[in-house]
């Protein structure tokens, strides 16, 4: 049996759920996990560092490059071959008011 995956700390749920290429027939789904998103979004969009990037979602800079190259991955899978990105699931928890933690425990859905 593999061992649990940790959860990882995201800032919020993504206000968008899906992303669909306009102009060319859809040619699949591809899904990416809101923690994949979130090192996308902490890297290129916020041009953090890997390092201080690792520390916000509470992992280790190797795991977070892990999670970054395969969030890049499925970005350009998607780009390429024209398939819709939907975003969602994973193993995540965000901080909420007060500083509590909420965990979600969604599934993730694997590539298609």
């Amino acid at each position: 049996m593999p061992r649990p995956k940790k959860p990882r700390f995201v800032s919020a749920y993504p206000a968008i759920a899906a992303f669909v290429p306009q102009g060319v027939i859809v040619t699949g789904e591809i899904f990416m996990s809101v923690e994949e998103l979130e090192s996308i979004r902490l890297s290129d969009f916020e041009h953090l560092d890997q390092e201080t990037a690792a520390n916000m979602m509470e992992v280790s800079r190797h795991t977070y490059g892990r999670i970054l190259a395969n969030a890049r991955s499925i970005v350009a899978e998607a780009m390429v071959t024209g398939k819709a990105l939907k975003i969602g699931g994973g193993a995540y928890e965000f901080r909420g008011m007060g500083g509590r933690r909420q965990r979600r425990g969604v599934r993730r859905h694997g590539r298609r």
